[in-house]
């Protein structure tokens, strides 16, 4: 399957594109990467309403900031589209970038009981995918129905670990899943995200990984939630289930961060309620016509997503260039592809797909990170850029 089937109005975009206020990021040879906002029909310039999406996240109203703007037309949106995909670029015409820049990109894990469930048999099965099903049925056997309705935190949550660990079956991710706070890490550097149409990255010593459909909030320096996109948060299983001392290396690595297409900016059409309603596609395509396809559904999360955010962001942790923040998926495959009780891993070459109506779709070809095009672009290069472009 060729990417740029999925990079198209109607794949790319959210159903309702017409109304939504979507803004994002292109680059342009000679000028970098330039703040716009992204139509049907096409993609405007609007840095006159600011340099940055990290400024622009921090105006009262971004959506009418943006819907004030006339901007300068950069090009038309399917042209765009198409030139995003990797292996198609032409370099000297815009394409999508990630559209965050300067905000730290963090995440939160175990928030969906599908989740838990693989990250305490990762643990167990330390690392090693072809003993994953057996301590899938043991782990099961024990922990499977208790956690559907436990609100973390709570005292039903603090009995319910009394059991397990009297049963001896608790888990550091249990802990994180069911107790009072949540599990928050680094997903990775400020402006290291990949767009829609580019390489995923592996490490090519990793041998049991999967893609992870997420939300991801556009959070400014007070807290607030402004917007919302997808995010695909490549993870390596067995690292993190060798030792959770690895998570770091389990997901950051070159291009395992992707974000897009668009940021869409809340407003009068699409809020936080919008982002709870969400159901989440996530479609893996591969060689010899292999299909793996899930959903992960924001309502059965375990927290809610402000909850969440108040456990990145507030009065013990500041950002003054706000957040990106991956929200966790319920999604674990565990479809074998290589044999009975392999489980599913990535293949290079995979096509990967995050997709729900309301935000549209994020596509990515799966390649090994020390294969892909390194990162050079950064916050001191976007600095140069903007200062040419007399911005800042």
């Amino acid at each position: 399957m060729q990417i740029q089937e999925h990079l198209t109005i109607s794949a790319a975009l959210p159903s309702d594109a017409a109304r939504a206020t979507l803004v994002g990021r292109v680059w342009l040879e000679g000028q970098g990467a330039v703040l716009v906002r992204v139509t049907p029909q096409a993609v405007f310039d609007i840095s006159t309403v600011a340099p940055t999406m990290s400024d622009l996240l921090e105006l009262p109203d971004p959506s009418a900031a943006v819907r004030a703007c006339a901007g300068v037309m950069l090009g038309d949106t399917p042209s765009i589209l198409k030139n995003s995909a990797h292996d198609q670029r032409k370099t000297s015409q815009p394409w999508l970038m990630a559209p965050n820049d300067l905000q730290a990109i963090k995440a939160t894990g175990v928030t969906f009981v599908n989740s838990v469930l693989e990250r305490v048999i990762e643990e167990q099965a330390r690392g090693d995918a072809a003993k994953a099903e057996n301590v899938r049925q043991a782990v099961v056997a024990v922990i499977g129905e208790n956690l559907s309705h436990v609100k973390p935190g709570s005292p039903e949550a603090a009995r319910l670990k009394e059991v397990l660990v009297a049963q001896g079956a608790w888990s550091q991710y249990l802990e994180v899943a069911i107790g009072p706070d949540a599990e928050v890490f680094t997903k990775s550097a400020p402006m290291s995200a990949v767009g829609t149409g580019a390489e995923v990255g592996i490490h090519p010593r990793s041998h049991w990984n999967n893609p992870e459909p997420e939300i991801v909030l556009a959070v400014n320096s007070r807290a607030q939630v402004k917007g919302a996109t997808l995010g695909n948060d490549v993870n390596l299983r067995d690292f993190e289930g060798r030792s959770a001392l690895l998570l770091g290396k389990a997901k950051d690595n070159n291009a395992s961060c992707a974000i897009g297409p668009c940021i869409r900016l809340f407003d009068d059409h699409f809020d936080m309620d919008d982002v709870r309603g969400c159901d989440l596609a996530m479609e893996v395509r591969g060689a010899g016509g292999f299909v793996m396809q899930g959903v992960s559904s924001m309502s059965q999360i375990s927290r809610d997503p402000l909850e969440l955010v108040s456990h990145v962001i507030g009065q013990y942790h500041q950002y003054p260039d706000g957040v990106m923040f991956f929200l966790g998926t319920m999604f674990a495959p565990i479809q074998d592809r290589h044999g009975p009780g392999q489980g599913f891993t990535h293949e290079v070459g995979d096509l990967a797909m995050v997709s729900t109506p309301s935000l549209g779709t994020l596509v990515n070809r799966v390649n090994t990170c020390d294969k892909i095009t390194p990162w050079t672009y950064g916050a001191r290069a976007l600095m140069r850029d903007l200062a040419r472009r007399q911005l800042v």
